[in-house]
């Protein structure tokens, strides 16, 4: 007998019918012995309608009870999976965030988890019954209010929940059979793969693949947990997300899996890029730079300099699209002190990641991309490298064109198509 957690995403639970199959599916496992503990996302789209809702009915809702309304969405989809499960012979108890234990801090909108406390979960599990929690949410112990965990939440809480519970497996449900060599919907040939490193799942999920998130990752690979991403459309294995040490449980005992040099290609239309031009080129000047962007909460990815040749230098970065006006305005108050020229904001850009825990080992990673790009005509404005990721910034245009192009070049391409179940990946 096994621990097994599982989460269900938003398409996965989308309307009755989706809601029973994935009860049987819950049920599925129950009778093969497994003790299962469910973490679920509201139906569908409803986070994000009753986000619309909630602009609609205030300019800038109130965050406190912003999270009190989203949190509604998940206590919707629990209690009737739990009822769906009932129908079905078993017994099922549903738990909210603040119920199974899920302590956060303050930060409405985007909480993180301090702590998971799963007594009442134990207990149900000992009475032998299926668990069934509300994903996305927890609660503040200090202010006593509801939270939510922000884009993934759920996710991060199966995660949290399987690191507290130690389970054998956390099972991550989407509409794809697993994590692929690229968006599917962008790469139609892109291949499933059998294990990715966590490591490597990191640098995907920072770099725009969606079929896990990087809160998630991050939190499996502090604890230890095995993540294992799959369909919920599909009985097939999907994929095992390794963190330091672990065993793929599809490998023989004593096998050696050799990584590959490129595990996939992440693409990401999130980004903005800002150039600060005219920047005086003396020390200390990107640090004042930096400093403001920091202040108005933007998160920079990528940085470039150019070569000063007139004692004025340009420098530009990335941040996501959403954080941009922020940081605009920011260094647009301290243009005086800085003294810099003026400011650019191009919002045209995508970014193009190739990740791969074999380029520690293998030359030639980047020669590839770059005359793969060179070949399909396509030009790069910014280039940022780690130990295992190369990534370049180039015109929103391009983008898909060069993730195809380099996917090929890299011989990534299987020799079907990748099936998506329900379209939107979650």
């Amino acid at each position: 007998m096994a621990l097994i957690v599982q989460k269900y995403g938003g398409s996965s639970v989308a309307d009755a019918e989706s809601i029973k199959r994935v009860a049987k599916r819950i049920v599925d496992t129950r009778r093969a012995g497994h003790d299962v503990v469910v973490a679920v996302s509201a139906m569908g789209d409803t986070t994000d309608e009753l986000l619309d809702l909630a602009n609609e009915v205030a300019p800038i809702p109130a965050p406190r009870e912003l999270d009190m309304l989203l949190s509604s969405g998940e206590r919707i989809s629990m209690a009737l999976l739990a009822m769906a499960i009932h129908s079905m012979g078993f017994e099922a108890r549903s738990f909210t965030g603040s119920q199974a234990g899920m302590i956060t801090d303050s930060q409405h909108g985007a909480a993180r988890i301090v702590d998971v406390t799963p007594v009442r979960l134990r207990e149900a599990l000992d009475e032998g019954a299926i668990v069934i929690v509300a994903g996305f949410q927890g609660f503040n112990r200090d202010t006593r209010d509801i939270t939510t965990l922000g884009r993934g939440g759920s996710d991060t809480t199966a995660v949290a929940l399987a690191a507290a519970l130690d389970a054998d497996v956390c099972e991550i449900y989407s509409d794809v059979d697993g994590i692929f060599t690229a968006d599917p919907r962008v790469i139609p040939k892109a291949q499933k793969l059998d294990h990715v490193s966590s490591e490597e799942m990191l640098e995907l999920a920072a770099n725009g693949a969606k079929v896990l998130y990087i809160r998630a990752v991050e939190y499996a690979r502090r604890h230890g947990v095995l993540i294992h991403a799959r369909s919920t459309f599909s009985s097939s294995e999907g994929t095992y997300v390794l963190g330091e040490g672990m065993k793929n449980p599809r490998e023989a005992e004593g096998a050696v899996m050799e990584e590959p040099i490129v595990a996939g290609v992440a693409t990401d239309f999130s980004q903005a890029k800002i150039t600060v031009a005219g920047v005086p080129d003396v020390p200390g000047k990107a640090a004042e730079i930096f400093k403001i962007v920091a202040k108005s909460g933007a998160n920079v990815d990528m940085i470039v300099q150019n070569v000063s040749a007139t004692g004025r230098t340009d420098i530009s970065f990335t941040v996501p699209k959403a954080d941009a006006a922020g940081a605009l305005k920011a260094l647009a108050g301290e243009q005086t002190e800085v003294g810099f020229q003026n400011l650019i904001h191009d919002d045209q850009i995508g970014k193009l990641s190739v990740v791969g825990a074999g380029m520690r080992t293998h030359s030639g990673v980047s020669a590839t991309l770059f005359e793969a790009l060179s070949a399909g005509g396509i030009n790069i404005e910014m280039i940022s490298t780690s130990e295992i990721r190369i990534s370049v910034v180039l015109r929103d245009t391009d983008l898909t064109e060069a993730a195809r192009t380099v996917h090929t070049a890299y011989g990534l391409d299987g020799d079907a198509e990748a099936t998506v179940h329900a379209g939107t990946g979650r």
